[in-house]
């Protein structure tokens, strides 16, 4: 149960920036004996040593392409790896998962070699906002994984589950949260938009950002913790320390399967749906085994696996899938998730973390 639960942390810990970096040897999760090949870049640790178990080797199976996977560092450290080389006509990786900040960043210097579509002949089971494009239409990226943070309670102090994000703000509440630390990962900000502020559309001014962050600032006298160790809030969500906040759901949901007195619930406003995208560097000369692999990736029979041996929510379509109902359940929601505003924290990061920190950290 520990390895399953290090494996789903660990994808999210090389999103975090200031994670410190993951060991850059490429090691070879198969041997090059085939004619073709690719370097597959992911996130380091047991996440990694999945895919290596569960998914490389089938898809190696299934098309003659060896894969050689590499551990990524932190998205930022990465992609400054990837331009680097780029620049010097290298891929560390061909293919690599991404941040959707990084993605963004990325295309601004056309890291990213276009995705051409008519080569995905399973393209069409992706739900639309896993497709990542360039401003003029071009696709930059394919969604890879995804995953979900929602309002975690623990069972023993709140006897009915919550239904809305509200709750965090509800004085009942007083002392009793545990929130991410940072603007950049807690995505409160875009919880604070559509909980009263009609939607996310709401921050597309400094105005509106302003308002949200004057609204997030009410729930100060209501937060215990505000954490960067997942170790730490977890430890206390399950003692009942610090029995309510927001954690990753599908973490809380094997937490409860072993007994322990949590739950995770999808508020009505939807739960924060955050993710990591397959970009091909533009230096990478396997285009197209890069497209075979994507290809093979958005199959609704893999990205069920995915959800079964990784704990991912899919990135194609619900009806596709041959989930059973409790199996969604463990890694998704029917419910319209927040999409976090990635472009905010490309283009005005300095201003946010200089307003979270004066409004809500200070």
């Amino acid at each position: 149960m520990s390895d399953i639960i290090n494996t789903r942390l660990s994808r999210r810990a090389v999103l975090g920036a200031g994670v410190a970096g993951a060991s850059m040897l490429a090691m070879p999760a198969i041997l090059k004996a085939q004619d073709k090949s690719l370097k597959i870049g992911v996130y380091g640790g047991y996440f990694k040593d999945s895919f290596d178990k569960n998914i490389f080797p089938e898809f190696t199976k299934a098309t003659g392409i060896a894969v050689e996977s590499v551990a990524e560092p932190t998205g930022e450290a990465w992609l400054v790896q990837l331009e680097q080389a780029a620049k010097a006509g290298q891929a560390p990786a061909d293919l690599s998962m991404m941040s959707q900040v990084a993605m963004l960043k990325g295309q601004a210097t056309e890291l990213w070699s276009p995705i051409d579509m008519a080569k995905l002949k399973n393209g069409g089971n992706l739900i639309d906002h896993f497709v990542n494009k360039y401003p003029d239409g071009r696709v930059a990226g394919i969604g890879a994984v995804a995953w979900y943070i929602t309002l975690v309670t623990n069972t023993d102090t709140y006897k009915e589950a919550p239904t809305s994000w509200a709750a965090l703000w509800d004085p009942a509440n007083a002392d009793k949260l545990g929130l991410l630390a940072l603007v950049s990962n807690s995505f409160l900000l875009e919880v604070t938009a559509k909980t009263h502020f009609g939607g996310t559309n709401a921050l597309d001014t400094e105005e509106g950002l302003l308002k949200a962050f004057e609204k997030l600032a009410e729930v100060k006298p209501n937060v215990r913790l505000w954490y960067r160790d997942e170790a730490q809030f977890e430890q206390a969500l399950k003692s009942g320390e610090i029995p309510m906040g927001q954690y990753y759901h599908d973490v809380t949901g094997l937490a409860a399967a072993d007994g322990q007195p949590v739950r995770s619930t999808f508020p009505k406003e939807g739960g924060i749906q955050d993710s990591g995208c397959w970009a091909l560097s533009r230096a990478s000369k396997k285009s197209e085994e890069a497209h075979i692999f994507i290809d093979y990736m958005c199959q609704p029979a893999i990205q069920a696996t995915l959800s079964r041996k990784v704990g991912t929510s899919p990135t194609v379509k619900r009806e596709l899938l041959d989930l059973t109902a409790d199996e969604f359940a463990a890694v998704s929601s029917d419910i319209a998730p927040i999409i976090p505003r990635y472009d905010l924290y490309q283009t005005k990061s300095d201003w946010l973390n200089q307003k979270w920190t004066e409004m809500i950290a200070g």
